[in-house]
């Protein structure tokens, strides 16, 4: 409904002012510094080799320091 995207919308705008930022991740290369890897999927694409295909949760930074690393899935 519109009162929840509404909602969602203030929330994430609430974090952003005090420094909570979502992490990168869609196509994205795997860094262990904000990536956590859950699995690895075979690469159809070698361009895929390396980087982030699929987002499983979401990571945040807090003032530039990861508070939650993204667990993604990464070509291989």
């Amino acid at each position: 409904t519109a009162y929840r995207r509404q909602r969602q919308m203030c929330k994430e705008t609430d974090l952003e002012q005090n420094g909570v930022k979502e992490i990168p991740t869609e196509g994205a290369d795997f860094d262990t510094e904000y990536h956590e890897a859950v699995t690895m999927f075979p690469a159809s694409d070698p361009a895929q080799k390396g980087k982030v295909i699929d987002t499983v949760q979401k990571g945040y930074t807090l003032n530039d320091k990861v508070i939650r690393f993204a667990k993604v899935v990464v070509g291989e």
